[in-house]
């Protein structure tokens, strides 16, 4: 199981990483069950939205097959809407990649991609009423941390990008692997607030 983790300039951290943390657990545990690679459309740095700097190892010309891929979101998304290009190698990648995934307003992506329509979806609470305007025959749930509607799993705003991802595992590799990972990352959310 091949699974790419796109990265943009200003890509939201925890979008990408938090579901990297995820993945990369799976894959270090069970090598022989999941890889995970990150790329953008050219290889080298990149620079997130509160100033991390990110690494892409691969671009677009040598990702290689996937059968998943995960867009993050963040602020970069705003530039990928009008990003015809962009859209357009996403629209590719629903012809060949099997599983598409989306963490916050990477679902805004999709939705301009046309790969939304007719489908339920949902994103960060704040861009809700966006994915609707990109597209109204999308059934926006609000109140989803991630919809799984078969080829297109998309998730709400940052931090649920990791409940996709261990649902992702959970999907791809069992309920007792998911759980494995849930505890070696000790993720236990108790929010203190």
């Amino acid at each position: 199981m091949r699974i790419g983790i796109m990265l943009f300039d200003d890509v939201e951290e925890l979008d990408a990483v938090g579901p990297w943390e995820v993945l990369a657990s799976w894959a270090k545990s069970h090598p022989d069950e999941a890889e995970v690679v990150a790329f953008a459309r050219e290889a080298g740095p990149i620079l997130a939205a509160k100033g991390l700097r990110l690494v892409a190892e691969h671009g677009l010309s040598d990702v290689g097959p996937l059968d998943v891929l995960l867009h993050p979101g963040g602020f970069g998304t705003r530039a990928l809407l009008k990003d015809d290009a962009h859209l357009a190698w996403i629209r590719e990648q629903r012809a060949r990649v099997p599983l598409l995934t989306s963490v916050c307003t990477g679902s805004l992506v999709y939705a301009a991609a046309g790969l939304l329509a007719g489908r339920p979806a949902t994103t960060h609470w704040g861009s809700l009423d966006r994915l609707g305007e990109l597209d109204s025959s999308i059934e926006v749930r609000p109140d989803d941390r991630f919809v799984d509607d078969g080829d297109i799993i998309t998730s709400a705003g940052v931090s649920a990008g990791i409940d996709m991802a261990l649902h992702l595992v959970s999907r791809l590799a069992g309920a007792d692997r998911a759980r494995e990972v849930r505890r070696y990352i000790q993720y236990d959310p108790q929010p203190p607030i």
